[in-house]
């Protein structure tokens, strides 16, 4: 059996209002040992740079058209990022790092997705070896370089599964800014897609029509009064469109045009409403474990549970928590990466085959 590695995770999800950070240990199969989580906010001023620049770059020429922006931004992200794992190898051990970096562009399409951060940089700063750039070889391979937490939502359920704290088959919903689940059947084949929008519409409608940068606890979408007519509308549009059938998807597949001249509150209702609909027409009919920062949207919540016959647990039911399974996923991908094991598989990003995961600079 192989010897267990330690590696630290880092997502810098598509909210851009900061870094998650997780060590674990493992052999990359099994053995998943969880030892730290945080949490680091960017500042305001960094947060605001992510978003500018991710809502400016629509196309990818737009990659070239502010390069100079992408690589000033790529610095002070990856400089924030080391100042991070530096704080922590004050108190704790590890061999590795999982660097996603930020996504600024994907476009399953056209095979194209880009994640901003310097790999060599943080490891000749952290004085570690850093896995980085994760998808490129799923996508080298013909898949969409997402999802790619699939394969650690499988390892960890199946440990709790051994523990006998689950039954499958399970499914998985992971609500970040895109939502994206992962179904395991009862002989622990797994297979993945993104479903619709997580928090995106909902936290770009906050941003640009309060000083608040999401609802807390779906408080808003709570007091506002659903729009019928935007939302019968939407949806029927949404149906039809070619945003429908991708498996891929990037926050800027979506928009929140067709709400203007809402109130606040209303809006965030409308929407709110829009989201869950959409995200209940692809669980499947397992019993569903939710994961991510939009779990903690009680109306978003309580909207899906009545939509859906599945029994609706949160993954901090598990003794997880569920603001750092992504996180924990990055450094689990980076062990597997540094061992020559498969991240990404057919029936999770569509690739040809199994495929290696992300660039290894060794320290």
């Amino acid at each position: 059996m192989e010897k267990n590695l330690s590696a630290l995770g880092f997502m810098s999800g598509t909210s851009g209002d900061g870094v998650d950070s997780s060590i674990i240990s493992s052999n990359g199969q099994n053995n998943i040992n969880i030892k730290y989580n945080r949490f680091d906010p960017y500042p305001a001023s960094l947060s605001k740079k992510i978003h500018n620049l991710k809502n400016r770059i629509l196309e990818i020429q737009d990659l070239l058209k502010y390069s100079i922006e992408i690589s000033k931004l790529e610095r002070e992200i990856t400089d924030f990022h080391a100042d991070i794992a530096l704080k922590i190898s004050k108190n704790f051990e590890f061999e590795l790092i999982g660097f996603h970096g930020h996504t600024i562009y994907h476009d399953a399409d056209i095979k194209i997705s880009k994640q901003i951060g310097l790999g060599n940089d943080l490891s000749e700063i952290t004085k570690k070896t850093v896995v980085y750039d994760f998808r490129q070889n799923d996508i080298k391979n013909g898949g969409e370089g997402a999802p790619l937490s699939p394969i650690y939502h499988l390892t960890l359920m199946r440990e709790f599964y051994k523990e006998k704290k689950i039954n499958i088959p399970i499914s998985i919903l992971n609500i970040g800014g895109i939502s994206n689940i992962t179904q395991i059947s009862k002989d622990f084949k797994i297979s993945s897609r993104d479903i619709g929008p997580g928090n995106c519409l909902m936290d770009k409608w906050i941003r640009q029509n309060s000083d608040k940068f999401y609802d807390e606890d779906g408080n808003l979408a709570k007091e506002g009064k659903i729009d019928k007519f935007i939302y019968d509308q939407y949806l029927e549009n949404y149906h039809y469109s070619k945003i429908n059938s991708k498996r891929s998807l990037d926050t800027n597949d979506f928009d929140i045009s067709f709400a203007k001249g809402l109130s606040l509150e209303n809006g965030t209702a409308t929407i709110t409403a829009i989201t869950a609909e959409i995200i209940s027409k692809k669980i499947g009919d397992n019993d569903l474990y939710i994961c991510g920062g939009g779990r903690k949207n009680k109306t978003l919540v309580n909207l899906l549970k009545s939509k859906i016959k599945n029994k609706v647990l949160m993954i901090d039911n598990l003794q997880v928590d569920g603001d750092y399974i992504e996180s924990q996923a990055f450094a689990f991908l980076a062990i597997r990466s540094y061992l020559d094991l498969p991240i990404s598989f057919p029936s999770t990003t569509n690739c040809k085959e199994p495929s290696l995961g992300g660039i290894i600079i060794k320290y």
